[in-house]
Parts: structure tokens; sequence; C-alpha cells
């Protein structure tokens, strides 16, 4: 068995950042990390702020607020100085996904800065056993939640027995990343500060789930001395009553979702929208998500990182959030230097000539992110979707090809990406050993003769306004939903698209919505079809290759039905029942059961490579065209930050892995 502890100490600066399996990335940066505990300093210091606090009794010594193994972090640029507000802004419905990003990234474990592996966070070390079947977490002794309540197995514990395996809780199951050979997982406390994941068959993407935003962060979320007085099992039933009809709950499921867990199908989740929900955060939030325009956290006494001089962090005092419905604020802002750090939802390539001229009057500058994105926007038909019709017409893969052939990606790279990409579909980036050339570049040559001989042979009959028909003898409409919050080069790619298509007979519309209603539409099933980023280019492709087979919610933009019959067999608690798919979609599936059994990275790409083949030879989806590398917005005073990182959508969630509690203000 190997032991990994938190010893990793700082790449010195002009390193290159790398995904485990790839080539470096072309550019330099420097990175801070976590030490050993043989590092740890022999004396701490808090920040300012708490001074009073502290003095009047009302908070106990740093000394004894911090771990006896506190994590230790090695600054990027240097130690930093306490105090500021750090100045960001959501936009559009349901973007928690830029406070987890920022302020709520602590996990068992987490991905180092440069992308190498997979490191201890909450737990001071790991234990893995050589054929992926148990791994072993010792936690930080000493450790406490930002209310000061000790944070230890037994609240590992709760979130296992009484939400985990709770059919009330989590009707669907314990999660597929927890399953191996369609059986459970087993957690198990060793003793008060260490616990153990056992599988019946070999997970070897378990550390990679557990580090990843998307999957990785239950098992640190739920604190059982305050959530306990939530849950049936626990709560006086007399009191429980109380509290729902305090909170306007229609039941004991509904309240415990609204104090300690997220609302299916909706934006909401508790450590965003719950002020009193005990954290591990460097932040506490303050003013919730949800209640106005502006979201605020400050600084929990209680966090169990500190720097090498024995600092404890983090250094920033606040963080502010502006809750904006449109980017375009968000670049005015930006532009008149009232954002700190940040590059999600502005840095675009349309907004960089803007943030550029005004670099000097901002006081700024740009830090530059790696993609892992393998595509500026992908487009999903719905090939399970409710209507017979319109799912015959989308499972007709001449159909997709025509409609692929009819896309003139090089004239929306130049309008909307300004010239930067190449034609793209959704597959792989070069980098990677799976990368499959012919899936890249298949169908992507403007061709309008080729196009029409494509949809001729799937639906040649047309109406008198030259719009072709289905096989009901209806005209084939389509309606594709798109978030322009989220991404405004979306809506103008789209409207190129949509232009393109009905000039060969496909009589297609964007339809621009909320982002939070665009996902509880297609969570549904009531979307003809989605436009969406290409994540999942890099290693991160293991891990959520949602756009090469249906294998997750996620694959919902494309595949509903098939995605909930691979997840979640039974359909218990899923909003789209589950179909059985095609063999094709079978064998995709039963490879990526195989690449999920095992750890051994070799083996894991060849079983990719067999998953991209057949995506390759059906041609599930279309892209449109390769990313360049990004940028960020970061003040000149504002120091710690990476000159490069990386940028997913999924296991690496920016700015997250630089550590963003080391980030000061000069």
């Amino acid at each position: 068995a190997a032991t990994t502890t938190a010893a990793a100490t700082a790449r010195p600066s002009g390193g290159t950042p790398a995904a485990s399996g790839s080539p470096a990335a072309s550019a330099s940066s420097s990175s801070s990390s976590s030490s050993s505990a043989a590092n740890v300093p022999t004396s701490f210091q808090d920040a300012p702020a708490l001074a009073d606090q502290v003095k009047s009794g009302k908070l106990p010594a740093v000394v004894q607020r911090v771990p006896k193994n506190p994590m230790v972090i090695t600054p990027v640029e240097k130690v930093g100085k306490y105090g500021g507000t750090w100045r960001m802004a959501l936009v559009g419905g349901g973007d928690t996904a830029l406070l987890l990003r920022t302020i709520g990234y602590e996990f068992l474990v987490r991905v180092d800065p440069d992308w190498k592996e997979i490191v201890p966070n909450v737990a001071a070390s790991y234990t893995a056993s050589p054929d992926a079947k148990e791994f072993t977490f010792k936690l930080r002794e000493g450790m406490k939640w930002s209310d000061g309540q000790p944070f230890d197995a037994d609240d590992i514990m709760f979130w296992y027995e009484d939400v985990a395996l709770n059919k009330e809780l989590s009707p669907g199951g314990i999660g597929a990343w927890l399953t191996t050979g369609g059986k459970p997982g087993v957690v198990t406390k060793v003793d008060q500060n260490t616990v153990k994941f056992s599988f019946p068959n070999p997970n070897g993407l378990f550390l990679q789930n557990l580090a990843s935003g998307f999957t990785g962060n239950p098992p640190t979320q739920y604190p059982a001395h305050y959530l306990k007085q939530f849950h049936k099992k626990y709560a006086d039933a007399a009191k429980l009553d109380q509290l729902m009809k305090e909170n306007n709950a229609a039941d004991w499921v509904k309240l415990f979702q609204l104090k300690g867990a997220s609302v299916p199908g909706t934006s909401y989740n508790a450590v965003y929208s719950n002020p009193d929900l005990p954290v591990l955060n460097a932040w506490i939030i303050t003013t919730p998500y949800g209640t106005g325009n502006r979201v605020t956290c400050e600084r929990n006494p209680f966090y169990w990182k500190v720097d090498t001089a024995g600092n404890q962090l983090p250094y920033i005092d606040k963080v502010n959030y502006d809750v904006l419905q449109d980017p375009q604020p968000l670049v005015l802002k930006a532009a008149n230097g009232e954002i700190d750090m940040q590059d999600r939802n502005l840095a675009t390539n349309q907004n960089k000539p803007v943030l550029t001229d005004n670099q000097q009057k901002g006081q700024y500058h740009f830090f530059e992110t790696v993609p892992s994105s393998m595509n500026t926007m992908m487009i999903g038909l719905n090939l399970t979707h409710k209507n017979q019709t319109l799912r015959q017409v989308f499972q007709n893969k001449d159909f997709r090809i025509g409609l692929s052939y009819a896309i003139k990606r090089q004239e929306i790279i130049d309008t909307v990406y300004v010239g930067q990409g190449e034609p793209w579909q959704g597959a792989p980036r070069k980098e990677m050993p799976f990368y499959n050339e012919q899936l890249a570049k298949q169908y992507t040559e403007y061709d309008v003769a080729k196009a029409n001989a494509a949809l001729d042979k799937a639906f040649a009959k047309k109406d008198a306004q030259g719009f072709r028909l289905g096989p009901d003898g209806k005209r084939i409409t389509i309606s594709i939903e798109v978030a322009g919050a989220s991404d405004p080069t979306w809506p103008d790619a789209l409207k190129l698209v949509v232009g393109y298509w009905q000039q060969v007979g496909i009589d297609a519309q964007m339809k621009n919505e909320d982002r939070a209603l665009l996902f509880t539409r297609k969570d549904a099933n009531e979307h003809d079809a989605v436009i969406w980023g290409g994540d999942s280019g890099l290693k991160d492709a293991y891990l959520r290759p949602y756009w090469y087979l249906p294998m997750s919610v996620d694959s919902d933009f494309w595949a509903p039905a098939w995605s909930t019959w691979y997840y979640n067999r039974s359909g218990a608690g899923a909003q789209t029942p589950p179909e059985e798919p095609p063999d094709a979609i079978k064998q995709q599936q039963a490879l990526y059961d195989q690449l999920q059994s095992t750890a051994d990275p070799a083996k894991q790409a060849d079983f990719m490579k067999q998953i991209l083949a057949i995506a390759q030879e059906q041609f599930w989806v279309i892209g449109i065209s390769l990313p360049s590398n990004g940028y960020g917005v970061v003040k000149n005073n504002f120091h710690n930050v990476p000159k490069t990182m990386f940028s997913t959508g999924g296991p690496y969630i920016n700015p997250a892995p630089t550590n963003t509690c080391q980030y000061y203000f000069e």
C-alpha cells in the first residue's frame, strides 16, 4: 500500500503545469503547494481582524483554533499580508459554480496546482491499496468546523450512514462514483480521526472523483452536530414539525435539504444559501446566495491552513460577489478596476480588446488559463426525446452529419472567436494519448452539397417554404436552448448556426434563457437541443466523458433516458425514466465500467480509445471549434496568483487548486 501525505514542496517559478498523462502546457507558472507535517511552524499568528474577539474571550487563541497538524501552504510569491475584500461577480441564475471554485473547494483530497497528482487536503494523509479496493484517510487531529465544533470521523459517518444511505434523502442511491460492479462501497470508522472506504471491485477513479469539484464534496459538508436537529432519525418529532412550519418545508426531507444539502432541480445549495451551516471553508457566507444582489463572506476563524511562517490563512478578510443578470456589467466593472481577480463569465475573446485597452485605467493585468475544454460550443440533439417523431429524426445519423456539414465553422471562428481556434468536433485535445483525429475532424468542412445530400438521404421531402418534413409529414422544427449569460459567445455563434441550418431546410430556432431554467428543462427531458461547453478534453475525460457516451446526469444534454439507464437503472428519484440504449451505447458503457475498474493509466487510456472509436463511428453530437488558451483579470496589487493555471469544468475547478486562501492584497 502507498501512503500519501501533504508533502509536496513549492515548485520554483518557471516550471510548467501539466495534466497527468499529457505533455506539459507551453507556459511557465509558479504555484502554491502543501507541506509535510515535519514543516509545521512552531508558533502561530492570526489576522488583526480577530484580535478583539480573542482579547474579549469570544474566540480562543489561534493555537487552540488550528489542528495539531494544520495544512501548511507555501505561497506562490511570498508570505502575504492580512486584510482587504476580494471583489468578484456572479452572472445569471444558478451560478454557484464560481462560489465552489473560489471558496468551496475543501474536500478530503484535492488536485495539486499543476494537475500532476491528487494530494491530501482535509485529510492529513491517505493510504491506497495496490488493487484500488481500499482507501484509508487520516484526518487532522483537533480540526474544527467554522463554529468551533470538532470535525472528525463521526461527521463523515453521518454523511455516509444518514444521508448517502438514507433512501428518502438519496433515492437514487449512494452515487455512481461510490459504486463498483453495481455494488456500493462501504465507509467505516477506524478511529476518531480515521475513515476507510472499501469497494467490492477495484475503483480506479475513486481518488480522482474524490478530488473533483462535481463529486468529492459530500464527505466534508455535513456537520453532524448541526444537521441532526433536522434529521428524522435524531430530532424530536414535535420540534421537527415546528421547524418544518417555520421554514415552509413540506416534510423533513425538504427541511434537511434547505439546511444542509442541495434541492434537486434548483440552484439551491445550503453551503452557499444557509449562513448558519458550519463549513470547513476559508470564508463563511454571511449574506447568502439567492437573497439579493450581493453575496458576502468573511474569514473563518477556525480555518485549518497556515503559511510557512505560521500565519493562519486566509490572508483576505472578506469576499464579495455582486449578482448580475448578464455579463456586460461585469466587463465594465473589470475595466474600471472593480474586479480583483476573476476569469469566469468575463475572460472571452470578444472582451479581451476592451480589457486590454483599460489595463492602465483599471490597474490590472492578465494571467493565462490553459483550457481542458475540447470545444467552444457543443450542440446536443436530444436523442431520447419524449416526442417520438423528433427522437426518430435526431437518432438518424445522416441527419446529424448533414447538420454538421452545413455549419460554416471558419466564419464562426473568425467573427465570434476573433480568429482563435480551428474547426473541431466533440473530441479530446491533441495532447492526450487517446486523441482520435478522425473524431475531431470528421464532417467539419463547410459543404452545402454534402449537407443536402446527407439530409436528403434522411428526410428529403419539403414543404412549400422549402423546410424539410419529418416522418410524420410535418415540418422538422428544432428549438435550441442556450444560457447566454453563461457564455456570451454562445448566442452569437448559435445565431449563425440557426441561419446555416435554415438554408438547408431545417426550421431551427434559438431559445436564449436563464441557466437555471435550461438545467431544469434538460433534467426533465423537455428539450429539443441544448448548447453547452465542451468539457473533458484532457485528463478530465476519464471522469466526465459525457460528450462521448451517456454516463451521468450531465449527459442529459443529449441522451437523458440512456444516461439514467447507466447511472440509475432503477430510476428511483430520477426525473427522466431509464431506457435501455442501443448496443453501441451499451458497449461504450461497458467499456467505461472497465476503465473505472483499473488504476493502470495505460489500460485507462486504452479503454478510452475504444469508447472514442465508437463515438467516432456513431457521431452522437456536433462541435464547433477547439478553444485557444484563455486568460483572467487580476489587480496589480493582488498577489500570489500563478501566472498560469488550468481551466476546466470538472476536476481542476480553477482557481481553487491554486489555494485561494493564500491570495493577498499588497
